[in-house]
């Protein structure tokens, strides 16, 4: 058990110092912001891609507006396959690229490389000290010589391009970092760096979940990036727990799956001797037949639980209170692989109302107000400067960094909440480009996420719990109509073709309705009055099919860490879609026209 004693996790020098940094950058990031920008366009004023557009050598703010286009991923591309391949003239970048970023791949369909230098990795890894003092300042109580994070963690092989460039994740090329470096992001961690580095995810998840359990009265904060990957490790410990209870109460690894020998080199060294108390605990806590609050029964000190639950991902909280019996949930920190944005400095509310202030030194960011393109997709109105974005407005981010990305649009559409100081406080609203369009109503994530959500509504009261869901338009008719899959969980059982009756087919058709009730008038309009929409279509997969879905994008080379479930599929992705039928058990049409004066 943890020392009776109160070791207080206190604040150190480098940590009064990195808070009064929060307190300066924000304070002036008027006046910073501009430094940045001329730092990034002297730093770089001889690369070709800004001389091509133009730029030749000019810091000055308006001139790069006026001549450097906004751009997405794909006018880069080109650009970075040189410097992938070779090319070591500057291209994007006056600093020699040293490695590239690789990015999942599950929001956009196919893995982005992002370029990186060791400088600028450096200049990210100096936002993980706000990180960690602004935690150390909520958490001032915690047992910092005992009590241990269970953050879990999942590795994706490096490899290299053509010219030897290395490719990894952000998360596998932080934990390869050195020691002190690894402390600032990592924290006292119950799982060894080293499980953390497996590749294999079985044996990797399998050894965190024994390593964490073990030191079960250590635990005070049970995370993982994504809510959807802390929901994969409990369903995994459901489906593993007795080959774990073995394993602790005879102190040795029994499982013949774990085969890697350093591994179970690693594992012994937390699992020092058997436990049987401890075994016969887990094993009661697992037997009862139902899972809700595992988390607080398996993990009695657990404070909080740390995981993105934003945007798309706020269809998990209600899993997540499910396993934890309503412990808290917050998110420290937005960031996407092309740079860190913003830290949460109010990780404690309700996950429903989490916001990010942006940290001006991370790079050059600017605003595109939504709503300002023509018929034609052109920007009708001007980006607007960190500064002087409007309370309440939407904008989708553009950043430009120190590596080479220049008026870059990441495709997140944020919502102004308030502001810091001077720098503005964000929400995550949706990704700008997952959407469902059959006849230019133009669908979006945040649409279909409310459309879900009142769905659930209704399941409620029949104790059903939707687990996880994806869609896509399906055109194999005329006209067209959109498909739902979901997996179910009703009254804590995994949905089954034995549990289908204890709903009546009138309540999905009743959630089909729901849903086509939170869409677009202009949908409604075409479903309703111009036929030109066939009614909306609900799926039911077995239980277990998104854990499937997950493995299927890992397999392609998706990493675990930031794999999360595509809200939309496209026709790109046939092989996720031809796995999703083949668990198919029932399906439900929408029985009405939805209502085209909602809106």
């Amino acid at each position: 058990m943890s020392s009776n004693v109160e070791h207080k996790w206190l604040l150190d020098e480098k940590d009064y110092e990195a808070l009064q940094q929060i307190q300066d950058i924000t304070s002036n990031a008027d006046e910073i912001q501009p430094l940045i920008l001329t730092e990034i366009l002297s730093t770089n004023a001889n690369v070709e891609y800004l001389q091509q557009h133009g730029l030749d050598g000019s810091t000055d703010s308006s001139t790069f507006k006026k001549l450097i286009p906004l751009v997405s991923y794909e006018q880069l591309q080109p650009y970075i396959t040189r410097i992938a391949e070779g090319d070591d003239s500057p291209i994007l970048c006056s600093n020699p690229i040293t490695g590239f970023f690789v990015s999942s791949g599950t929001s956009g369909g196919e893995p982005k490389l992002v370029p990186i230098y060791e400088q600028e990795f450096e200049r990210r890894l100096s936002f993980f000290n706000y990180l960690m003092a602004r935690t150390k300042q909520l958490f001032p109580n915690i047992n910092c010589y005992n009590d241990k994070a269970m953050n879990f963690h999942f590795a994706k092989p490096d490899h290299k391009t053509k010219a030897g460039i290395l490719v990894s994740s952000v998360f596998t090329r932080l934990l390869k970092t050195s020691l002190n470096l690894k402390s600032i992001a990592t924290g006292n961690n119950a799982i060894p760096d080293d499980i953390l580095l497996c590749t294999d995810t079985y044996q990797s998840l399998y050894c965190q979940l024994l390593c964490g359990l073990y030191q079960n009265d250590l635990v005070f904060q049970v995370g993982s990036i994504f809510a959807s990957g802390l929901l994969h490790v409990f369903k995994f410990l459901e489906n593993h727990w007795a080959d774990l209870v073995s394993d602790i109460r005879t102190g040795s690894i029994n499982n013949p799956k774990i085969t890697d020998l350093s591994l179970r080199e690693s594992v012994m060294k937390i699992l020092v001797k058997p436990n049987p108390q401890l075994a016969d605990l887990i094993e009661t806590e697992c037997s009862k037949g139902t899972w809700k609050g595992i988390v607080r029964r398996l993990w009695p000190n657990t404070k909080y639980i740390k995981a993105i639950a934003t945007g798309s991902l706020s269809q998990y909280i209600p899993l997540l209170n499910y396993y934890t019996n309503n412990l808290p949930i917050f998110s420290d920190h937005y960031g996407s692989t092309e740079c860190l944005l913003g830290l949460n400095l109010d990780p404690i509310c309700d996950p429903n109302e989490t916001s990010y202030t942006l940290i001006p030194t991370m790079a050059y960011f600017e605003f595109l107000p939504m709503d300002t393109t023509n018929i034609n997709g052109e920007v009708t109105q001007e980006l607007v400067d960190l500064v002087d974005v409007k309370l309440g407005q939407e904008y989708e981010l553009v950043i430009t960094t120190f590596a080479g990305l220049y008026r870059y649009c990441i495709g997140d559409i944020l919502r102004v909440t308030g502001f810091t100081n001077k720098a503005p406080k964000f929400s995550f609203v949706r990704r700008k480009n997952v959407i469902l369009n059959l006849e230019y109503e133009k669908t979006n994530e945040s649409d279909l996420r409310l459309g879900v959500e009142k769905a659930g509504g209704v399941l409620k009261p029949f104790g059903a719990t939707i687990v996880d869901y994806t869609s896509y338009a399906d055109t194999s008719t005329i006209p067209g109509h959109y498909v739902l899959y979901w997996e179910l969980l009703i009254d804590g059982n995994d949905h089954n073709t034995q549990t289908n009756h204890f709903i009546p087919s009138s309540v999905y058709n009743d959630c089909c309705l729901a849903i086509e009730d939170s869409l677009s008038t202009f949908y409604r309009i075409k479903r309703s009055q111009e036929k030109t929409i066939n009614p909306l279509e609900i799926r039911v997969v077995k239980s277990g099919t998104f854990e499937k879905l997950m493995q299927l994008a890992i397999n392609g080379g998706a990493s675990m860490n930031q794999y999360k479930t595509p809200r939309s599929l496209n026709s790109n992705q046939i092989h996720f879609i031809q796995l999703l039928e083949s668990n198919v058990i029932s399906s439900y049409f929408s029985q009405k026209n939805p209502r085209v004066g909602l809106h």
